[in-house]
């Protein structure tokens, strides 16, 4: 049964979760079985940054607010993490979301230990920080009012249009070169969109975001990702095209990742919504991965290998440098970052 507003067909046990099976408790609850709420509760956070080391990315430290993502892209990389929460990656990603409210608190503590050394911080890079529940808890917005506090530079990573609601916060950032944006735009088709990322904005809309944002004096990044082979990829110009019009100075693209979980996933909706393109879009992907789903290796996972992934680079190379797109964002500032005075500090006593 197809669900109403959600791109996953299935929600299968998650690695680490019990084997499920439906009992009749005898509670009764008339309820559309295409419509599913969202659920979200609360985690008290103990530590905010993640820290990694991998080669293949341009920061070593990121934060997410939130876990699991309302936007429900079935593509989404970030899907298998669910499992660590006992949850699928399928339906339970997208509808059983977990927020932070205390981020922002514990974000400060780290950023004041005497130890810390500031670099570029990522927002958003696991699961979008702007999805609909930020609307309700504010914790995006919390983080950056206390990284601007810090003069804390910082990168963030939305499909979210809300993003625009916090230009007052972005705009004094940037004007002192603290922020960069990056917004991904997969496709400029509107009925594709709305299947392959049922609550993420159109993609309309994140063009006119990332408009907004640069007349605000925001940079931003448009990212083409993932680029699908044999259903987006025709359209790799067109939307490198689209996001310059909109004023971004920069861009990226990452092939379509299949970890874990998300090789049967996407394997389904393909059935489901494409199934003429079903063979050929695997076959690619097979062929820039030794013909598994995935490889996984360090250097090949984000853009695969092979004459195809060659091409796809060419072709970005070619867009970027006739649109005036860098490939690479310029860096932030990390100078100005100071730890305002807290509370008992000694200074106060002056």
């Amino acid at each position: 049964m197809r669900r109403k507003a959600r791109a996953s067909l299935s929600n299968a046990t998650g690695r680490y979760e019990m084997a499920r099976d439906p009992v009749d408790d005898g509670w009764f609850q008339e309820l559309d079985p295409a419509v599913i709420p969202t659920e979200v509760r609360e985690e008290a956070a103990k530590s905010l940054i993640s820290y990694n080391r991998s080669p293949d990315l341009p920061f070593d430290r990121s934060i997410n607010p939130y876990r699991g993502c309302e936007h429900g892209c079935i593509y989404c990389f970030a899907r298998p993490t669910h499992a660590y929460l006992g949850l699928s990656p399928g339906l339970d990603f997208e509808t059983r979301l977990v927020a932070r409210p205390n981020a922002a608190e514990v974000l400060r503590q780290e950023l004041s230990a005497p130890k810390y050394r500031v670099a570029t911080l990522a927002l958003g890079t696991n699961t979008d920080p702007y999805q609909p529940c930020e609307r309700d808890y504010g914790i995006t917005r919390a983080c950056l009012e206390l990284l601007q506090e810090f003069n804390h530079p910082v990168a963030i990573v939305t499909k979210g249009a809300m993003v625009e609601r916090d230009l007052d916060i972005l705009a004094p950032m940037a004007a002192k070169g603290l922020v960069r944006v990056g917004i991904s735009v997969t496709t400029l088709d509107p009925d594709l969109s709305r299947r392959m990322e049922p609550r993420a904005p159109l993609p309309a809309r994140r063009l006119a975001a990332i408009r907004r944002l640069t007349e605000a004096g925001v940079p931003v990044r448009v990212m083409t990702s993932p680029v699908v082979p044999g259903l987006t990829d025709h359209e790799l110009e067109a939307l490198l095209a689209a996001g310059a019009d909109a004023g971004a100075d920069a861009a990226s693209w990452i092939m379509l990742r299949l970890p874990r979980e998300v090789s049967e996933l996407w394997q389904e909706w393909l059935a489901e919504h494409a199934p003429g393109r079903a063979a050929k879009v695997m076959a690619r992907l097979r062929e820039m991965h030794g013909g598994r789903d995935y490889d996984p290796r360090w250097g090949h996972r984000m853009r695969g290998e092979g004459r195809y992934a060659e091409v796809i680079a060419q072709r970005f190379q070619a867009a970027c440098k006739r649109l005036g797109l860098q490939e690479r964002s310029a860096a932030l500032r990390c100078d100005l970052f100071a730890r305002p005075p807290q509370p008992g500090d000694q200074l106060a006593l002056f």
